[in-house]
């Protein structure tokens, strides 16, 4: 057949695709009553895991839902419907829940393996287009995704009906998210190579130099002495130290080059004469991210860290934050 849509005629096409899905997803809103409420209480009462099961389409969405729900606080997991019958059963207990997604809610495979769920005790939420299905009819709690027409104009792929369901689990896990008191730093603890995970995770202990990683010089050494250490530890700094090693000051590349016009001579000029004293601190136990932000608001490149008796313990710029991707 050949390809005769033209351009207004493809875009009002994909138009009517999400119009048609868009209408789909805000009419569950009128179906959120006292079912919703209870899958929630269900949910919550489960000691053990939501397993999440579907076939063809409906098992995409049934992953993506198991996803979310463990990534946000519910433990949870796909399981094959079509391998559940050949023994991954094994993997619900009577301390589980079983989420299962069909629009018809007659998927052979899912109905095939509702007894033994039942039978073995564990609860069942079943979502479906049709409360009076199989499986709506077997479910402890049934959630009603059904939409008045699909958006594929062969009325044939699941399009509007995988859009609502997708909707409907997201709905779920962030009602059961917030019933949890789920955090965002609970979140980040089961994304920590992710960049909220590093965000809130990340701390100036797992980032500074230390020992003899660290620039740094006694007030008494010459400026050319301090450009040496600042050379041989390549943090573009170096920390200025006294006996006791409490922080005075701070010597970074850009001192140097307000240094150098003034025409000090740096054989003669002590690094106390042209130190930056009250230099920007920070401590080793906040987060990484707090210390970007100190970075950022004063618009500089590098930070001592001190310990709370204003000792040097460690030293990083923003080249250090850069390679953790928190930039």
């Amino acid at each position: 057949m050949p390809d005769t849509l033209t351009k207004d005629e493809l875009l009002a096409l994909a138009a009517n695709v999400l119009d048609i899905e868009a209408r789909a997803v805000d009419a569950l809103k009128t179906r959120l009553d006292d079912s919703f409420v209870a899958a929630c209480e269900l949910c919550m009462a489960t000691p053990g895991r939501v397993v999440v099961t579907g076939m063809g389409k409906s098992g995409h969405v049934s992953n993506k839902i198991a996803a979310t729900l463990a990534s946000t606080g519910t433990p949870a997991f796909f399981m094959h419907p079509a391998e559940a019958s050949h023994g991954d059963l094994g993997m619900i207990t009577s301390q589980d829940l079983l989420l299962a997604i069909s629009y018809s809610g007659e998927t052979a495979e899912v109905v095939t393996i509702l007894p033994v769920v039942k039978r073995m005790g564990a609860k069942l939420i079943s979502m479906t287009g049709n409360p009076k299905s199989t499986m709506g009819q077997a479910a402890d709690v049934h959630l009603d995704i059904s939409v008045e027409e699909e958006a594929c104009p062969l009325k044939l792929a699941p399009t509007a009906s995988t859009t609502a369901t997708l909707a409907m689990g997201d709905a779920l896990a962030v009602a059961l998210l917030e019933k949890r008191g789920f955090t965002a730093e609970d979140f980040a603890r089961s994304h920590p190579s992710g960049s909220l995970g590093k965000r809130l995770l990340l701390r100036v202990s797992d980032v500074m130099r230390t020992g003899d990683r660290i620039p740094a010089v006694n007030a008494s050494v010459t400026l050319r002495d301090a450009l040496l250490e600042m050379t041989d530890k390549g943090l573009g700094m170096t920390a200025i130290i006294d006996e006791k090693n409490t922080i005075l000051g701070i010597y970074t590349d850009g001192d140097l080059r307000r240094t150098l016009d003034t025409g000090s001579d740096i054989r003669t000029t002590t690094i106390r004469e042209v130190m930056h004293a009250n230099c920007k601190t920070t401590s080793a136990d906040v987060l990484a991210a707090e210390a970007l932000h100190l970075l950022e608001e004063n618009k500089i490149t590098s930070l001592l860290v001190a310990d709370d008796n204003g000792k040097l313990v460690g030293a990083l710029n923003i080249h250090d934050l850069f390679r953790e991707g928190l930039m």
